[in-house]
């Protein structure tokens, strides 16, 4: 069999997962111990050669991520693998073969097997794959589920890191003086340090630290969790989380998703919510994750408002978004990226991408002082603001701007 060449695909839904979508591709975010797209590399063998996905996120080069590609420059060279990115495979190896076929998870159209030279599925399909052809007629069905929301996938999480931490790291390390709660087990990374008098609980999942963590006492750590490369875990407490790489954190973090790079350095409460790349909270930032009525939560999408059916649900931060000293965030609120909020007071359940003020006085963020802040806060983690990074901001802002025009 000629190689595999693997690619992800945004469909109609995933590109409507705001506020991430906005400036990355759905198989960028992490979900339990990997992205999503790492998750489908595991599985395929093979690295993802490219995204399709939004043209307005043409040009995407984040580091370590591979580009974004149309789905007609794909060619018809190697067996192609497109995989749905909303798609959570297990974690076993597949191979898939050399026939035409489609891919199903739990019954559902994910993604097909291209024969070398055969042509790919339109971009109609991409969006859309239930409506294809049930076209070639052989299926191979996978385990796993399909995401169909961003909650959906804070929701899964914390199981998800239990699956994926005894998937690929089935051994219990060592951890001097650390105060264990819990058969569970530790797993540390090379590097990974844990001061003695932290409490681990792990009675009901596993803790896993990947390279170079740090973790600084007085804190508990709660499994099932995830905390990635480089991360300081200055205290409090954090657990059924998945904390992304250089990350800093502190104060009581439960049930979330951070991407990476997320600085919350002071106290405050984060639970059930995600937060994308670059978000800075100021200290006592806090959300609401429950309703004092304790109905089922609304937040908004693209789509209008959707009922969660959830009890639980807290924010949902784009990247870059910035919150000032004592923000308080209700239930479900969904802040767009490269918004910077301040003044103590409650801003508005769905706060349009670059907003800049206090409360409901919103105004448009002045975008030059934006990608300044910008380059300074990444400089700070020795990364560069990149030239394609720059032109989807620099696009985000345009296309938005009709969005901050109606709810200024």
């Amino acid at each position: 069999m000629e190689s595999v060449r693997l690619f992800l695909f945004d469909d109609r839904r995933a590109r409507r997962w705001a506020p991430f979508t906005l400036t990355r591709p759905v198989g960028e975010i992490l979900h339990g111990c990997l992205k999503l797209r790492e998750r489908a590399e595991r599985v395929f063998r093979v690295p993802c050669e490219g995204y399709v996905t939004r043209h307005a996120l043409r040009g995407f080069d984040e580091p370590g991520s591979p580009p974004t590609v149309d789905a007609d420059a794909i060619g018809t060279e190697g067996t192609r693998v497109l995989l749905s990115s909303r798609a959570v495979l297990e974690l076993e190896p597949v191979e898939p073969g050399d026939a035409p076929r489609r891919i199903t998870v739990g019954g559902q159209p994910v993604g097909w097997v291209c024969p070398p030279g055969s042509p790919g599925p339109s971009e109609l399909w991409l969006r859309d794959p239930p409506t294809a052809p049930a076209e070639p007629a052989e299926a191979i069905e996978l385990p796993g589920s399909v995401l169909e929301r961003p909650w959906d996938l804070v929701a899964a999480n914390a199981n998800r890191i239990a699956t994926d931490v005894d998937a690929m790291w089935q051994k219990d390390d060592d951890a001097p003086g650390v105060v264990r709660i819990g058969t569970g087990a530790i797993s540390l990374g090379e590097g990974a340090e844990i001061e003695p008098g932290v409490h681990v609980d792990t009675r009901a999942g596993p803790v896993r630290l990947a390279e170079g963590v740090r973790v600084e006492g007085p804190a508990r750590l709660t499994g099932p969790l995830f905390v990635g490369r480089g991360t300081r875990v200055l205290g409090g407490s954090v657990g059924t989380s998945s904390i992304g790489p250089v990350c800093v954190v502190r104060g009581e973090i439960a049930d979330s998703v951070f991407l990476g790079f997320v600085n919350k350095a002071h106290d405050g409460y984060i639970g059930h919510a995600m937060l994308g790349r670059w978000v800075n909270l100021g200290a006592y930032t806090t959300n609401s994750d429950l309703k004092n009525n304790y109905r089922p939560v609304h937040v908004w999408t693209p789509d209008g408002d959707l009922d969660t059916g959830l009890l639980k649900v807290g924010c949902f931060l784009g990247d870059h978004v910035k919150t000032g000293i004592g923000t308080v965030l209700n239930t479900g609120t969904v802040v767009g990226a490269g918004s910077n909020i301040f003044g103590g007071l409650m801003p508005p359940t769905v706060v349009p991408p670059f907003s800049w003020g206090s409360g409901p006085d919103l105004r448009d963020h002045n975008l030059d002082k934006f990608l300044v802040t910008a380059e300074h806060a990444m400089s700070r983690r020795d990364q560069d603001l990149t030239a394609g990074q720059r032109r989807i901001l620099q696009e985000a802002w345009d296309d938005t701007a009709g969005r901050r025009a109606l709810e200024s």
